[in-house]
């Protein structure tokens, strides 16, 4: 999957800089063209001829260096990359890049970049569990940075543990194991709905649910790595999705949203409906806020809210329709008694009143069911993984295998 690949191989000051030296000779062999940037501190440990002569490349260290005066070298670099690995990573290198900073060739290079980053961390054991790398970590991959895990072992500094910068045949098949995931859903077209929805009373006051997204924006990125053609329709929520490529629609009503599925449905070969509708809503609607009784109870006549499912069930044609079901009782009787009602091809249940399955958290347990009632188990994982999982499910299904 690497040949012919445009790759850039950022190299930062550690000892583990002899690894990339490896690297680049390994990238080479498969057939790939690399460019390498090295930082100032990189040149302490590798002399740049090095890489030159392994990737038979000018390498790039000073951002100022303008080899071809019709170009700006690290936009340039930064368009020409089909990926981009930084190898080895230093704490330093990472919080740089996490707070957005371009002050040397690499450094510019990542902001202004839009292939695909793959970084590979490599430093003291105490370092990389540092609250503040931890931290920088976190807010790169939600950008979508792709972290290749460090191995545990021996550390030039005399340590014992996890800290050591992954070897270069696992970085290249790490690499390689992306590239071929990212065609899974190539030429498919994945409609998503997310979140929760708010049904207005009156101007400051509104009926939701706990639903943070998180399950459904899991799944458009997940549906974006594997080459879908993802349009994510979304509640009000607090987040932000990473992929550039996932066409967002935000919307705030059930009917708002009914309308927005509606709309995008026919064109869709894989449609999941992951949001947290609401099921009713306020009957009448204040234009201005309804004040507090002096005495006595409140009570507000709701009227029920259009079904999505049911009604995309009714219209589907070509589409692979899969619903969620968010119970706290018998979820999976629950969950086929609606795949069978609203004509679904598979659902994802889970009970929400599970330790680590609840709304608003990082994590989630499931089963998912197909139309066959072929039930698989998705134990604790993080929502990330879930997602991939409940999109391999729909893959095999829909392949009939």
């Amino acid at each position: 999957m690497l040949k012919e690949k445009n790759i850039v191989l950022g190299v930062s000051g550690g000892i583990a800089a002899y690894k990339a030296c490896a690297l680049t000779s390994k990238l080479t062999q498969l057939g790939a063209d690399v460019k390498v940037v090295m930082t100032s501190s990189a040149m302490k440990f590798v002399s740049p001829l090095t890489f030159q002569s392994l990737s038979r490349n000018p390498v790039y260290v000073d951002t100022f260096d303008e080899k071809d005066p019709k170009k700006i070298a690290h936009i340039d670099v930064a368009d020409w990359a089909d990926i981009v690995i930084i190898a080895p990573a230093t704490a330093h290198v990472l919080g740089r890049i996490a707070n957005g900073l371009a002050d040397d060739m690499l450094s510019t290079l990542l902001l202004a970049t839009t292939a695909p980053v793959y970084i590979a961390p490599a430093m003291n054991v105490n370092m990389y569990k540092h609250p503040a790398v931890i931290e920088n970590m976190k807010q790169l991959e939600r950008w979508g940075y792709h972290f290749i895990e460090p191995g545990a072992g021996y550390l030039a500094c005399g340590w014992i543990g996890k800290g050591r910068m992954e070897e270069p045949e696992s970085i290249i098949k790490v690499i390689d194991s992306h590239l071929k995931e990212s065609k899974l859903l190539a030429g498919q077209k994945v409609l998503v709905s997310a979140g929760p929805t708010r049904e207005v009373m009156d101007p400051v006051r509104f009926f939701s649910n706990r639903s943070s997204g998180k399950m459904g924006f899991a799944i458009a990125e997940a549906a974006a790595y594997y080459g879908a053609e993802v349009t994510l329709v979304t509640g009000p929520v607090q987040m932000e999705v990473s992929n550039k490529r996932i066409k967002r629609i935000d919307v705030t009503s059930a009917d708002d949203m009914f309308q927005a599925m509606t709309k995008e449905f026919p064109y869709q070969d894989i449609v999941i409906k992951a949001a947290a509708v609401a099921d009713y809503r306020p009957k009448l609607v204040y234009d201005e806020k309804m004040k507090k009784k002096d005495t006595g109870q409140l009570e507000i006549e709701m009227e029920r809210t259009k079904d999505i499912l049911v009604s995309l069930g009714e219209k589907k044609s070509h589409q692979f329709l899969v619903g969620f079901a968010a119970e706290t009782t018998k979820p999976v009787d629950y969950g086929m008694k609606k795949l069978e009602e609203k004509n679904l091809d598979a659902i994802v249940v889970n009970n929400v009143s599970t330790e680590g399955a609840g709304f608003e958290g990082d994590t989630n347990i499931a089963t998912y069911i197909n139309k066959q009632l072929q039930q698989e188990e998705i134990g604790l994982s993080t929502k990330k993984d879930v997602a991939k999982k409940i999109l391999r499910f729909i893959m095999r299904d829909m392949k009939g295998e």
